[in-house]
């Protein structure tokens, strides 16, 4: 195990108060990166492409109590796929989207764990309900049973100053805590995704519970 990694975890296990989860984000890392992060303790891992983590989880088949993190869009077309190979999905991103997974789910009689992607700040470059329509679909969203509706995720776009971007954070809790004062039974609101390797101090300031780190914890990608 590299010095270089094991200190950097130190250092983020020393930001992260207790209840606030790393999401190590392996995309774009090998499987020798996952097995060595897994030895300093690591189980929490994030990919975004469904081809390249099942490569991955091909060769990891020896650590078995690794959890997967889906942050990527998730295709239709591969949404079973995607549901058998990872715990959780952080990036239900629709009402079509969750509708979708909830009939798979059915299927494969599983109940993933799901965020609902939303989008606190306008952004085209971004998947996720804007916060109207999110509210709106609130109804409809709590008759999927086979899901398990933990909480929310965001992605802040660029360009935010750290106020802005706190703010944004902060938020995106607030919308957790409105949507579970109306009670809905299938909704949970207890998780928040929020906050990458450039930000997540803010997140974690603002009441994340799960932070997605990729070069904060392997280094920097190669190009």
């Amino acid at each position: 195990m590299s010095l270089d990694l094991a200190q950097r975890l130190a250092q983020i296990r020393q930001q992260l108060p207790d209840g606030v989860r790393a999401i190590a984000v392996s995309k774009q890392f090998p499987p020798e990166a996952i097995r060595e992060a897994y030895r300093a303790g690591v189980r929490d891992f994030g990919e975004s492409r469904l081809q390249e983590a099942l490569a991955k989880q091909e060769c990891l088949q020896d650590l078995p109590d690794i959890c997967w993190h889906f942050i990527g869009h998730p295709q239709s077309n591969k949404a079973r796929k995607i549901l058998e190979s990872f715990q959780w999905i952080h990036t239900c991103d629709s009402l079509k989207l969750a509708q979708r997974l909830d009939r798979i789910a059915e299927e494969e009689s599983c109940t993933p764990k799901i965020c609902l992607q939303v989008k606190v700040r306008p952004d085209p470059q971004k998947y996720g309900w804007r916060v109207p329509e999110l509210l709106a679909d609130l109804p409809q969203l709590n008759q999927l049973e086979h899901l398990n509706i933990q909480g929310l995720m965001t992605i802040l776009p660029l360009g935010l100053s750290e106020e802005e971007q706190f703010a944004a954070f902060e938020e995106t809790r607030k919308l957790g805590f409105e949507i579970d004062q109306q009670g809905y039974a299938n909704l949970k609101m207890q998780e928040f995704s929020m906050g990458m390797s450039g930000d997540y101090p803010l997140a974690v300031r603002a009441g994340a519970t799960m932070v997605r780190l990729g070069r904060t914890i392997f280094g920097e990608r190669n190009p």
